[in-house]
Parts: structure tokens; C-alpha cells; sequence
């Protein structure tokens, strides 16, 4: 463990740039980072990392070669100038650990840009939180990723292990971005993921999949509408089933570790929809796009061939409805952090001489790259981070202290995991 001094250091030289580190946030916000959209954003990150002598690589992702892997999302779009960034740094003298350093770069949509009180790509701090789609989920990671590392050299220090700072594409979508890093042979010790988790360590989340759902009918003039079949209206009559799936989903939770104590951990949202050719006739196709949660241990391919076996059903009633699913992203197992590696008790010690109080846990509905790792590469995934407000939703925000806070954590962790060489 490094010494109280070195300690008192490093914390003094998160604070010294933390004004700095806010304006590379600011300026990494502003860059609309939206699903294949995220070039901008990687070069300023790129630039960030090169400026710092990290070891560059920036590839472009294959979808042929990610498919090879059973932790593939499905791909609806074009990868062309898709890429990933990571900086590797490698000490002159590698006796510490490894690290991986893990962020995502995309962000989902902003939605109506009238619902926000100010626009979604400017990044003002107001009361002590910074605004913007992305902020909390997740720039203010990324950009403490680097300042960590950078307040531990700032203190005089330089790790004795590798580490490999990660910005990654596709988390919002179907996780393919860290996939592709892992299969590009990124491995290390452990992997910190400062995600929004209100100053909480994440110890279990769901696993996601995605569908589109095509209902097919018969079109007619509305005047003789009896004679048809409206697609739309079918359209509902397969969210209604979904929904059964859902809640059986639901009542199974207290067979599943750390999802007893939730109160409806499955979730099945319907995202999107969009149906029919003509406002006077009755429309012969409607689709609607779901995301389905699963519990860890629960394969992907089980979870589909039950949602597939509940549309099935519905073609065989006496007013049979015609509903077809295609995978069109997420096809992802949940995992669980196992309680007890040394990389969470470090975390522990390091959140606790920052925040004056024991490190939280809990579990999330949601999905997180923290699967990859934990499920692939046998990698303790500590997915921690600041406190945010309306992440995916209007006036997305992230606490400053919150985010001040996070970093000096895992600066303190980078040092202790990966050891140090220098004075002092």
C-alpha cells in the first residue's frame, strides 16, 4: 500500500486540476456522441490520451468478426468509421498489476430538444451539477478515468503496472464495443467502469435483449374496416402477451441472488413503434421495438426462444395474429460481482478514506459493460461512479462533488492496485 503521504498527495492533485479535468468534461459533452456519431468525441479522447504518452490504438469495429463471439449484440447499422480508442501505458519497470480504465462514448438519444431547459450538448454547471446528454452517463467517468491517472503522476508517482484506458463504442446498444477490446486481446487484473451509480459499487445486473416485432394483417377501405385486420390494433394484442412474460419473468425473482429483495428487477419496454401506409386504410403492418431484461444465468438464447414461443402462440388462437421477431441489438447475460476479490476490498478501503463511509452495493435493472469482463475474461468489473440525476432522460445532470470525489477514489486505487515507483 502506498504511504499516507503519497496518499495526501495524490488526493491535493485531483483537487489542484480538478477545474481542469470539469472543462475537458465540459468540452467532451458538447460533442454529440450519438450511435455512430461518436467520431468527434473520439478524436478529442484519442488527442487526450496521446498528449499523456499513452501507446495509441484506434480500430474500427467488425461486425463478421464480433458475430464468431456469444456475447455479439446483433448490428442494424453500418460500422464504417464505428471505432474504439484505446492509450495503454506501460511502466519502464512492470512489477504491479494490471488495470483496465473502461468508459463508453456513446449516449442515446436527446428526444425534443424543446423538453430541455437549455440545450442537450451545452454542458453549464449550475448548483453544483454539470448538464448535458452524457454527462453523468457517462463523460464524467471517462475524464476521471484520466485525471485519476493524471493526479497520481502529478504526485510525484508513476504506476508499476499496466494500464489500458478505455473508450469504447455500442454500450447503449448491444455492448459490442468492449466486447471487441476484449477479443483484441485487452486483458488486465481488474477493470474500474465509472459508470453513474450514486457513489455505489454495482454488485449484480440484468442481462438485455433486444427485438423488433413485425405484426402483419390485410388491408381494406375503412368503410368496409370489419373486413380487415389492423395490424396496429394486433400490435397491442403482442404487447399484452410480452407483458405476461414479463410478470412470470417478475415472480421468479427470489430465485435469483441479489434480485429477491427488488420489487420489479425484469423490465420489458417498448421503445418504438411505427405502422401502416395510408391514414384511410386499415394498416397491414405494424412494428414495435422491445427491450427485455433477464436474470444473470439466464443464456440470451433462452430468453428469446420463450419470447419466440409466446408470439408463436398467438397465430394459434381463433383470430390468429401473425407476429415475428428479429434481434436487432443487446443479446447480453447479466452477471453478478462475486463479493470477496482483493479488487473490491481495495476499492472498499480507497471509497472509504475519500468519503468517510463504507462503500454501498447494489444491484441494477439495467444493462452494463461490466458482463464482459466478469463473463468472458474471469476479470473482477468494478462498475462505480457519481452521483447523476435523469441520465436518458431531459436535463441530464451529474454531481461535480460527486464526480471530484470518484476521482480521487480511484487515483488512490490506481496506485494501490498498480503499485508505484518514484520519491517519497
Amino acid at each position: 500500500m502506498i504511504t499516507e503521504e503519497q496518499s495526501r498527495r495524490i488526493l491535493a492533485a485531483v483537487d489542484a486540476a480538478f477545474d481542469e479535468q470539469l472543462a475537458f468534461t465540459q468540452e467532451l459533452v458538447k460533442h454529440p456522441s450519438l450511435r455512430t456519431q461518436e467520431g468527434s468525441a473520439q478524436d478529442l479522447l484519442h488527442s487526450a490520451m496521446a498528449a499523456r504518452g499513452l501507446e495509441m490504438d484506434r480500430w474500427q469495429l467488425d461486425p463478421e468478426e464480433l458475430a464468431t463471439h456469444e456475447g455479439f449484440g446483433p448490428v442494424t447499422v453500418s460500422y464504417d468509421d464505428v471505432t474504439n480508442v484505446v492509450g495503454t501505458y506501460r511502466p519502464a519497470d512492470e512489477t504491479g498489476r494490471s488495470l483496465i480504465l473502461n468508459g463508453h462514448v456513446d449516449v442515446v438519444p436527446e428526444g425534443p430538444e424543446e423538453a430541455w431547459s437549455r440545450s442537450p450538448w451545452d454542458a453549464p454547471i449550475i448548483d453544483g451539477w454539470m448538464y448535458g446528454r452524457g454527462a453523468g452517463d457517462m463523460k464524467a467517468g471517462l475524464a476521471a478515468n484520466l485525471f485519476a491517472f493524471d493526479a497520481v503522476r502529478a504526485a510525484g508517482l508513476e504506476p508499476a503496472g499496466r494500464i489500458h484506458f478505455q473508450s469504447v463504442v455500442e454500450e447503449e446498444c448491444t455492448g459490442n464495443g468492449s466486447l471487441s477490446a476484449l477479443m483484441r486481446g485487452y486483458r488486465a487484473d481488474a477493470v474500474i467502469i465509472p459508470e453513474p451509480e450514486e457513489d455505489m459499487l454495482v454488485r449484480a445486473n440484468v442481462g438485455v435483449i433486444w427485438l423488433k416485432v413485425r405484426v402483419t394483417g390485410s388491408p381494406t377501405h375503412p368503410r368496409e374496416m370489419g373486413t380487415g385486420f389492423n395490424a396496429i390494433d394486433a400490435a397491442y394484442t403482442a404487447m399484452t402477451a410480452l407483458r405476461e412474460v414479463e410478470e412470470k419473468w417478475n415472480a421468479d425473482r427470489g430465485q435469483h441472488r441479489f434480485f429477491e429483495d427488488l420489487e420489479h428487477p425484469i423490465n420489458f419496454n417498448f421503445g418504438q413503434i411505427v405502422g401502416g401506409d395510408w391514414p384511410s386504410s386499415v394498416p397491414a403492418w405494424c412494428e414495435f421495438d422491445v427491450r427485455a431484461a433477464i436474470y444473470p444465468g439466464i443464456p440470451a438464447e433462452q430468453a428469446w426462444t420463450e419470447v419466440q414461443e409466446c408470439l408463436a402462440q398467438l397465430g394459434t388462437g381463433p383470430a390468429p395474429i401473425n407476429a415475428v421477431a428479429t434481434k436487432t441489438g443487446f443479446f447480453s447475460e447479466g452477471y453478478v460481482l462475486e463479493p470477496g476479490s482483493e479488487a473490491e476490498s481495495l476499492l472498499e478501503s480507497t471509497h472509504q478514506q475519500v468519503f468517510g463511509a463504507a462503500l454501498g452495493t447494489f444491484t441494477t435493472p439495467g444493462y452494463l459493460d461490466g458482463r464482459v469482463f466478469t463473463l468472458y475474461a474471469d476479470t473482477p468489473a468494478l462498475v462505480y461512479g457519481p452521483v447523476s440525476e435523469a441520465i436518458h432522460g431531459f436535463d441530464e445532470r451529474v454531481s461535480v462533488e460527486s464526480v471530484r470525489r470518484i476521482t480521487q477514489s480511484i487515483a488512490l486505487f490506481i496506485a494501490n492496485w498498480c503499485g508505484v515507483h518514484g520519491r517519497g
